[in-house]
């Protein structure tokens, strides 16, 4: 039983699987302890899907004092998922399976003061009122999308047919249209699993006390103002949201491997370096992996690939990555990594994001688009390739590059589904060397600063977080 720090509030925060939602609200729970007088109980879904990159956040020594990890009962993914069942849904049975003990554990710990959840874990509301305990939504994808899913509900009322053939871009109450073919994956198809559980989910969020969201006011002022000001939010008893963000990993503890690897980019000049890198869970096809081995080569730019065995399934690894087998020789063009040997770094599996994104050499990201990957690269001041495989990817993308324009989007020919070595070739050399990089590159680094200074004490997002740890703490 964790016993609550004399004098501090006790909260506790619970995610769901996958490094994508871990990791920020990791975060939230370090600063609630760090800059906010609170004593943090982070509960842990276990299952028998081991990864190793999640396991060394969360067994950290440097975690601060008063943050305790508490592992609910590991789930039999083998016993409760069949093995082709979708990512979004198979999260939701997992966490459905989890949570069966969430009660009891929550009486164990006397009752916290508040509970933090991410979007996956809404069966703790009605857990948590019995319990008369405050629940909180972690939002962990970006403000626009939390728009989006609280119109969800009502969109699917109102509309007949795939929303994915819609003619037009859907017009999302106060913020800017969402085009079809940018839809997160759960929501494309109504027929499936994945989309009555988004709209399950969706329809459950205004039961919250309040929403977080990894944000902060000048990233998405137009989404953000809607959620408040717009009629039809007031209509659904939105709660209200407070901007956090960014919430990024701060630190990682370095291997001997990843001391190498730094020492690499140590060598590199200012700014040269493009570091492609697909998140947690990202995979390529066998096809597609060997056209963005030939654009790396043809561009003739500095890279630091992180790579994994390809994979038909674009989330190969969300659930064990850093533990799969992985030699890039049996799958990498022949003679790739003699050629490329004076201009690349190809890595296994995992690199230490964070601390090659702050690295001086680091001077492009080609990236999935994960909202935390997102992030990151924008508070470091890194400009990005765009390069969404699923979830709420393609949605990033765009306000990526054309909202924000802080990316630049490979095009894919006409009814092909790859992105061709010529056209890697030429994004990475815009991006790399072109005006429309150095323009991009200016933008992101004001953003950066933007970010910093959120964070800061009295900063919006500071003060947002420390105006619902006051509430706790009075209540």
């Amino acid at each position: 039983m964790v016993v609550a720090t004399p004098n501090k509030t006790h909260v506790a925060v619970l995610s769901s699987p996958g490094l994508g939602h871990i990791i920020p609200l990791l975060e939230l729970a370090k600063r609630l302890v760090i800059y906010h007088d609170s004593h943090v109980s982070f509960l842990n879904i276990t299952t028998t899907e081991s990864s190793a990159a999640q396991d060394h956040l969360l067994r950290s020594p440097s975690l601060p004092n008063g943050l305790d990890i508490v592992d609910l009962p590991r789930v039999d993914v083998a016993t409760v998922c069949s093995p082709d069942i979708p990512i979004a849904h198979k999260i939701g049975v997992i966490v459905e399976e989890s949570l069966q003990s969430l009660k009891s554990l929550l009486i164990d710990l006397g009752k916290p003061k508040a509970l933090v959840i991410d979007l996956f874990c809404t069966q703790a509301f009605e857990i948590c009122s019995q319990l008369d305990i405050p629940t909180y939504l972690f939002f962990t994808t970006s403000t626009a999308f939390f728009a989006f899913c609280l119109y969800l509900p009502t969109l699917d009322h109102e509309v007949e047919g795939e929303l994915v053939d819609l003619p037009e871009p859907i017009e999302v109450p106060g913020c800017t249209p969402v085009r079809p073919e940018d839809l997160a994956d759960p929501v494309r198809h109504r027929k499936t699993d994945d989309y009555q559980l988004f709209v399950l989910l969706s329809s459950r969020f205004p039961l919250a006390a309040g929403i977080f969201l990894n944000s902060w006011d000048d990233l998405e002022p137009v989404a953000l103002k809607a959620i408040r000001e717009n009629t039809f939010y007031k209509q659904i008893h939105a709660p209200p949201v407070y901007p956090v963000g960014p919430l990024v990993k701060q630190d990682e503890p370095l291997s001997s491997k990843d001391a190498e690897y730094l020492a690499w980019l140590d060598k590199q000049p200012s700014e040269s370096v493009l570091f492609v890198s697909f998140g947690s869970g990202g995979t390529l096809s066998t096809e597609q992996l060997r056209e963005l081995a030939w654009g790396l080569e043809l561009s003739q730019q500095r890279f630091t690939w992180v790579v994994r065995p390809p994979c038909d399934t674009a989330s190969g690894t969300f659930f064990n990555v850093g533990s799969e087998l992985n030699d890039p020789k049996t799958y990498l063009p022949e003679g790739f990594l003699e050629r490329t040997n004076a201009l690349g770094l190809v890595i296994p599996s995992w690199a230490p994001q964070t601390t090659v994104l702050r690295h001086p050499s680091t001077g492009g990201f080609l990236s999935h688009c994960g909202w935390n990957s997102s992030l990151e690269s924008i508070t470091h001041g890194v400009p990005m390739i765009t390069w969404p495989l699923y979830a709420e990817q393609r949605t990033n993308a765009t306000f990526l590059t054309e909202e924000v324009k802080l990316a630049i989007r490979p095009e894919v020919e006409r009814g092909k589904t790859v992105v061709r070595r010529e056209e890697i070739e030429r994004v990475v050399r815009v991006l790399m060397e072109g005006e429309e990089g150095k323009a991009i590159r200016c933008r992101v680094k004001e953003l950066k600063d933007s970010a910093l200074k959120s964070l800061d004490y009295g900063g919006s997002s500071y003060e947002s977080l420390s105006c619902v740890a006051k509430q706790w703490r009075l209540n």
